[in-house]
């Protein structure tokens, strides 16, 4: 039997930022109820940091919607740059699926290598890609997940797709994050 997700989830993206950027990123959930936009969460995570698990785990726990919560959406596993998010500890301190979502597969290769020759800490990041497991296709797009199975991870996306292949937590989150940091949203979310 699959779980219904029909509550809340949210959906996190970071803003955009110059590539010779050093400092912090700000980042946005959106909390979605079906298709309903119900409130926004923000904060700030480290350029190419190892601070987005615990960020997301905060501001997660600390929201006045954290009762509400019941799946945790990403825009890809790493979020200012190469801050990688610790789907399967994140899942753990949140007692919550995490689903991670991408427009296309990513070029793992090109990514490892980023990693191990110009990241500090890249070894350990790319280990964290590792153990998030192979991007799988569902819904018209490539996931990871942790907490919950693919067949659910295809219905959580067909619930919260409104246009497009994107969960609208994620299209509006990135949309948002477009708009306040460049002053105009752009690109396909």
């Amino acid at each position: 039997m699959v779980r219904s997700f029909a509550s809340s989830v949210v959906g996190f993206d970071d803003f955009p930022f110059p590539r010779s950027y050093r400092g912090d990123v700000q980042i946005i959930g959106t909390i979605y109820t079906g298709l309903r936009l119900d409130g926004i969460i923000s904060g700030c995570i480290r350029k190419d940091g190892a601070n987005a698990t615990d960020k997301l785990t905060r501001l997660v726990q600390d929201s006045k919607f954290a009762s509400q919560i019941k799946l945790v959406m990403l825009q890809g596993i790493a979020m200012g740059g190469f801050n990688v998010v610790d789907i399967h500890h994140l899942h753990q301190r949140l007692k919550l699926p995490v689903l991670v979502v991408s427009r296309r597969a990513p070029n793992f290769r090109a990514i490892k290598e980023a990693l191990l020759s110009r990241v500090p800490g890249g070894a350990r990041k790319w280990r964290l890609i590792e153990q998030a497991g192979e991007m799988e296709t569902t819904a018209g797009v490539y996931v990871q997940r942790a907490g919950l199975t693919l067949g659910e991870a295809g219905k959580v996306i067909e619930r919260f797709t409104a246009c497009g292949r994107i969960p609208e937590p994620l299209r509006v989150a990135h949309l948002i994050a477009g708009g306040v940091g460049d002053g105009q949203s752009r690109g396909r979310a």
